[in-house]
């Protein structure tokens, strides 16, 4: 029997769930969310003197190297820099490096930006770049990125301004890994090495290239954050950003009614309605590219029977956990990977359109008892059902489907678990049923159901096919040919229900209406969303 793989897998995209879950509880929100924002200020073209921004979680190092939950990406996202950066449109463009080209399909060559400055005013060098990707490798010193550089055979300065990387072999997400949303965050050797290494602590804080640097940290407190004017782009109209981390929902409403808050990222659902109440605020809905499903260990009797497991699937109720439980702010899912995740192929309504060709469980009582009979286990079992405490529309939801499936004789104990003992089941071969809840920052559409599918996958579903196509998708670097191979992945999922998809999410975000931000979608905080902000007329 193995045991549990995420050890080998950082676990950044689930724990990044757990840093948003905070924030997400559901129950008595009322008011379907939206793919997009609705409201529309305009830049006022003047200066802010400062912003308090309120996470829904604690940070306790700031490199996402060492600690990578999604809240350390989005704080990222505005002080460092990868070498190509991702766009609000999903797209991935230049950020350090200011163009690339790639020779043949495990080679690619950067030009540097000659006006890459450090925070400190030093100018970035290829050494800091080749330093930089170097550690970011190290599953020593960074031990949460190195899994997404396994396919790094070399970096080397190869010019003055000029680094090139090779792949062991065809890697069509490698560039990814290159970004500030996968592995790489540069920073300079010489600050690395003063600090031993020991960096995104309240002592040594980050060095990095983007539109803010660090001024001060004091872990589960807050963040402060100064523009500097050695960044690249255009200089941020808001001088200094105070993040505070408030995990508390109750005091972090109660401080934005005070009018304490510019921003709160991932307002829960179930005070939507009291949110939206505050005066000169507003509440914007956006996907938040989670993926949200069950997940089956095959190590584990009786859920290594694909009858057993597509009973149970068809006894999932999706319309009904977005439109009442989600209350809207949410969308079904068809597949693990999302629509925004097909963005360099298609648009989401037509990734949609794709996505929903392949098989679903439809919610069907009569079907699911059919496939239990015909199962080993027809008469029935009882089976544990975990979820985070972070996460209680989770909780909602497993409520739900032990209602349904005790309808055709399976008894589901469902139990609330704080989050390190929930993140202890995955795959741990003792829990045969369970919740996969991730956050891609990526947007890759490879990311999760590679994860989900692939080499020692949580599942303990071993299948070569699964194996091959996942390869198939590394290797293939046109969007919409490497899209076909995920769909067949996709399919493979839907016909032996090795996950049974439930819901893609959304996040919420309060902002006050003197301040707006520009281009908000899905990508916005995971790019230099502080230079995106703007004070309104």
């Amino acid at each position: 029997m193995r045991h549990s793989t995420t050890a080998r897998r950082p676990r950044r995209a689930i724990l990044a769930a757990v840093a948003a879950a905070a924030a997400l509880v559901l129950s008595a929100c009322s008011g379907g969310g939206s793919a997009a924002p609705t409201t529309e200020l305009v830049d006022s073209g003047q200066e802010v003197d400062s912003i308090t921004v309120a996470f829904p979680g604690s940070l306790a190092n700031l490199y996402i190297g060492q600690e990578a939950g999604i809240l350390n990406y989005y704080l990222a996202a505005t002080v460092q820099e990868g070498l190509v950066g991702i766009g609000a449109d999903g797209q991935f463009g230049p950020a350090i490096a200011s163009e690339w080209e790639t020779p043949d399909d495990t080679t690619y060559v950067f030009t540097l930006r000659d006006d890459a400055t450090f925070q400190n005013g030093d100018l970035v060098t290829p050494e800091d770049v080749v330093f930089s990707l170097e550690q970011a490798a190290n599953p020593e010193t960074s031990p949460n990125t190195a899994y997404y550089l396994m396919s790094l055979d070399s970096v080397k300065k190869t010019g003055d301004h000029e680094v090139t990387v090779t792949t062991t072999a065809p890697d069509a997400s490698f560039l990814t890994a290159l970004s500030n949303v996968g592995a790489l965050t540069v920073t300079q050797q010489k600050f690395w090495e003063d600090n031993d290494g020991k960096v995104g602590t309240s002592q040594s804080l980050l060095m990095g290239t983007g539109p803010y640097e660090v001024t001060e940290f004091q872990p589960n407190s807050h963040v402060t954050l100064e523009r500097v004017d050695t960044w690249w782009g255009e200089l941020p109209k808001v001088k200094q950003i105070r993040v505070d981390f408030i995990p508390d929902e109750n005091t972090r409403l109660l401080a934005a009614q005070k009018g304490d808050i510019d921003i709160a990222f991932n307002v829960p659902l179930n005070q939507a309605e009291q949110w939206k109440k505050i005066g000169d605020g507003r509440v914007e809905a956006v996907n938040d590219l989670s993926y949200v499903g069950l997940m089956f260990d095959q190590n584990v009797a009786p859920f290594d029977d694909p009858d057993v497991r597509a009973a149970i699937a068809s006894a999932v109720d999706r319309d009904a956990i977005v439109d009442k439980l989600l209350r809207g702010y949410g969308e079904k899912a068809t597949t693990i990977m999302t629509p925004e995740s097909l963005s360099k192929a298609y648009s989401a309504e037509e990734a949609r359109k794709l996505l929903a060709g392949i098989t679903q469980h439809d919610f069907d009582l009569d079907q699911a008892k059919k496939l239990l009979e015909k199962s080993g286990s027809a008469d029935g079992f009882t089976t544990e059902l975990t979820f985070p405490n972070t996460g209680p529309q989770l909780g909602t939801a497993a409520q739900s489907l032990a209602e349904n499936l005790k309808e055709i004789g399976i008894t589901v104990k469902v139990r609330e678990v704080p989050l390190e003992e929930w993140l202890a089941t995955i795959g741990d071969g003792e829990h045969g049923l369970g919740f996969m809840w991730y956050f891609s920052t990526t947007g890759d559409p490879a990311e999760v159901n590679s994860y989900m599918l692939g080499l020692e996958n949580p599942n303990h579903f071993e299948n070569q096919e699964a194996v091959d196509l996942v390869a198939q998708s590394g290797a293939t670097t046109d969007p919409a040919e490497r899209i076909d191979v995920l769909l067949e992945l996709e399919q493979l999922n839907a016909d032996q229900t090795v996950n049974a998809p439930l819901w893609w999410g959304q996040s919420l975000t309060y902002f006050d209406n003197g301040i707006g931000v520009h281009d908000f979608t899905p990508y916005t905080f995971l790019g230099s969303w502080g230079s995106q902000l703007f004070a309104t007329k």
